[in-house]
């Protein structure tokens, strides 16, 4: 039971090709779960601290 060279490079090359699908995966979740993190905080200061557009209708209200 000999194992072909042909089977050898494709075994090969499906966990190449897996390492590099885990790789995009884990930058694009970290990119997401920072992106969802900023859009919280601007979200709370923006509530905290209204800029000079909310605060003059404010005040004229």
């Amino acid at each position: 039971m000999g194992v072909s060279v042909a089977t050898i490079e494709i075994m090969l090359a499906a966990n190449i090709w897996h390492w590099w699908v885990g790789l995009v995966l884990t930058v694009v979740g970290i990119g997401a779960v920072a992106a969802v993190g900023a859009g919280y905080v601007k979200q709370v200061s923006a509530s905290r601290f209204p800029g000079k557009r909310q605060r003059r209708g404010h005040d004229e209200g």
